[in-house]
């Protein structure tokens, strides 16, 4: 067959220019349905991508919310989006209508990594009875695993003795935290996943922690974006390692480890850790294909667990080090609590915490004011769902924006301002607020909650107990503004200890 001619070429192009403009109509026409969430108008082909600023989408939201109101659509390529804001539409999607959008938009950007129908982990996998499985084993692992004679406090407790022992090795110069932090909070998650904790100058840990924080990078941006809503450009061959090298890095160090880990397990032997437990339900499940325990799905769980429970609670421990050298009026209140409940002679415990209020509200305003997850990780309805007035339909991708709920106005007194008494009554009590929504809502709430609410009180109050923080001699005082990013760290710093 020949080339078409010229003559021949325009007919085709004009032909394929009416296809795609008809495709394009196709996909935007629930925008004139009536009750459908008001939004930007998208440009053909393109939707509102190159409307959006996607190195600060905080900032975005704020204008777009300003215009169109607390809840509002977008068009990214041809997927559908509605963004929530403030307290009562977040909590009236997920919340209210939990079984209705507790589902997960499909992310073709890691089908590369291992994810696909039969294997999603339990952060990805769509809403159903696989998710059910793998998320009721894994909160009941984080709850009651005992390893060996350790229960998992002990191990946090022991790994806090180990974080501040580096501390203490600083003997006073200034030094930047974050290493260490990341190092300790990992060391949690390597004691769960395969009983065992790294020296902190182990390389095997650095460079775990390194690809770590490279796959958080290649998750920001505009590109992660383009490619999930054309997923056919990943058919280009190549083009997922190019574009994700490290994500792909990450998950072959993972292997390795589990690899390791299962030449030495033993199934006649108590689990010594939550891969021997899952390999004994693999084992168990052997000969059901509906069972979601496989090895494809143990290697996602555990992707899962260190990607959402390390890098999180090490960043949360990080904004509680620079906020207490900015406020030192609540660092010496922390400190007389911590002198006053647990004293110098024995170590920090899950306990003491119904007994420390303030300590308790100063790591809650913590998480509230760093906000570090502020667009939370997208849902998707299930079916058609109405909210806040709005007719939502079914296979809409929803985004809660919850830096709008943790800074609402109509709920916090200084919601901008790094404040514990939010989380205070008249008589210094303790108090629960309904907009704290740093792990989000409903049935897709993080499921690594307990153990990061377990670590951030005990490495708080273990670093407090032993150490007093400020800022360096003749350094500028940090800022506690940070950039916008898929996961907000504040801007690097130091600090120097002073042994109490």
């Amino acid at each position: 067959m020949g080339l078409l001619t010229g003559d021949a070429l325009l007919p085709v192009a004009m032909a394929m220019a009416v296809f795609l403009l008809l495709v394009d109509l196709m996909y935007r026409r629930q925008r004139w349905a009536a009750r459908y969430p008001p939004g930007p108008m998208p440009w053909p082909g393109l939707g509102n991508l190159l409307q959006l600023d996607f190195r600060n989408m905080l900032e975005c939201c704020r204008k777009l919310r300003g215009r169109f109101g607390d809840v509002f659509s977008l068009q990214l390529v041809w997927k559908p989006v509605v963004v929530l804001n403030g307290l009562a539409a977040v909590r009236e999607a997920l919340v209210s209508h939990s079984e209705d959008t507790a589902d997960r938009p499909p992310m073709p950007i890691y089908e590369h990594l291992g994810i696909g129908q039969r294997s999603q982990g339990v952060i990805l996998a769509h809403y159903g009875p696989t998710w059910r499985e793998l998320r009721r084993f894994s909160v009941s692992t984080l709850r009651n695993f005992g390893l060996g004679k350790k229960s998992l406090e002990q191990w946090v407790t022991e790994e806090a003795t180990c974080l501040c022992a580096a501390f203490a090795a600083h003997d006073g110069h200034p030094f930047s935290p974050n290493a260490l932090l990341n190092k300790a909070v990992c060391n949690v998650i390597s004691s769960l996943v395969y009983g065992r904790r790294f020296e902190y100058e182990d390389p095997l840990l650095g460079r775990l922690l390194g690809l770590l924080e490279d796959t958080v990078k290649e998750d920001s941006g505009i590109v992660p974006q383009v490619l999930n809503a054309v997923p056919i450009l990943l058919r280009i061959p190549g083009l997922p390692g190019k574009v994700f090298p490290k994500q792909k890095a990450f998950m072959d160090l993972l292997d390795e480890l589990l690899t390791e880990h299962r030449s030495t397990w033993d199934p006649a032997q108590p689990p010594r850790d939550l891969t021997d437990t899952f390999l004994a339900e693999v084992e168990k499940a052997k000969g059901s294909p509906e069972s979601s325990f496989s090895d494809e799905n143990l290697r996602l769980v555990v992707a899962d667990l260190f990607s959402a429970g390390m890098v999180t609670t090490s960043t949360t421990l990080a904004w509680a080090l620079l906020l207490m050298i900015l406020h030192p009026d609540v660092q010496r209140h922390v400190q007389q609590e911590i002198d006053e409940v647990i004293g110098q002679g024995r170590r920090p415990e899950m306990g003491d915490q119904a007994r420390m209020p303030f300590t308790n509200a100063v790591i809650h305003e913590v998480q509230r004011f760093a906000d570090i997850a502020p667009l939370g990780f997208p849902h998707m309805t299930s079916r058609d769902t109405e909210v806040q007035g709005f007719l939502i339909p079914k296979g809409t991708t929803l985004i809660p924006n919850l830096s709008s709920v943790l800074k609402d106005e109509t709920v916090w007194e200084k919601p901008l301002q790094f404040y514990p008494g939010h989380f205070l009554d008249s008589e210094g009590r303790f108090v629960k607020q309904e907009a704290f929504m740093p792990f989000s809502a409903g049935r897709r709430t993080c499921l690594g909650e307990p153990l990061a609410r377990m670590e951030l009180f005990l490495f708080f109050t273990c670093l407090l107990q032993r150490f007093s923080f400020s800022v360096p001699e003749g350094q500028p005082r940090p800022s506690d503004y940070a950039p916008f990013g898929a996961l907000v760290s504040p801007s690097p710093y130091q600090l120097c200890t002073q042994h109490r």
